[in-house]
């Protein structure tokens, strides 16, 4: 009886470590993403609907692509892809189950996404101001004003000589 309680113990450890990858155990399936923007306070969404403002921290699987798009009023929207890569420590995980003969544990590791790092990590933006409008409502009202002038020239209700004044009145205040 003892025998077969320390037989299924033994079988049950055995199955735990040939079952598990190193990288799933020592590193976890989930990254922490960083994301920063200048100017700080621009809002954040994941393509997993995660939301936040910068400087914001999110706990992301390390298995999946995400888009991160960071926006602020007045500012150009940025969208940056992150994408899961095997650098560093996940590559040592993996060489550690191919050392101790864990081929199981490899193809868990390479499952559960343990053996990734997201890149880029930290996330970090310099948003750029939105270009003005200005110069276009200044020129739509210049086109206007030069539009109306040239009506009431062409009604009659002014002469060439007022058109002129009026003209050079509107483009030098313009």
């Amino acid at each position: 009886m003892i025998k077969l309680k320390t037989i299924s113990y033994s079988a049950l450890l055995i199955a735990s470590i040939l079952l598990t990858g190193c990288g799933t155990i020592v590193r976890g399936t989930k990254d922490v993403l960083v994301i920063e923007s200048e100017p700080s306070g621009a809002n954040v969404k994941l393509s997993t609907g995660l939301q936040g403002s910068t400087p914001a921290t999110f706990e992301v699987s390390r298995k999946h692509d995400l888009v991160v798009t960071i926006s602020k009023d007045g500012y150009e929207t940025v969208n940056v892809n992150v994408v899961p890569k095997v650098v560093g420590a996940g590559s040592a995980a993996m060489a550690g189950n191919v050392l101790l003969g864990g081929v199981i544990g490899a193809a868990v590791d390479a499952g559960t996404g343990s053996m990734y790092d997201l890149k880029p990590n930290p996330v970090h933006v310099v948003l750029n101001k939105v270009a003005s409008d200005k110069p276009k409502s200044v020129a739509a009202a210049l086109e206007a004003a030069l539009k109306e002038l040239d009506d009431l020239k062409s009604k009659g209700i002014i002469n060439a000589d007022e058109y002129a004044v009026r003209r050079n009145k509107i483009i030098d205040t313009n």
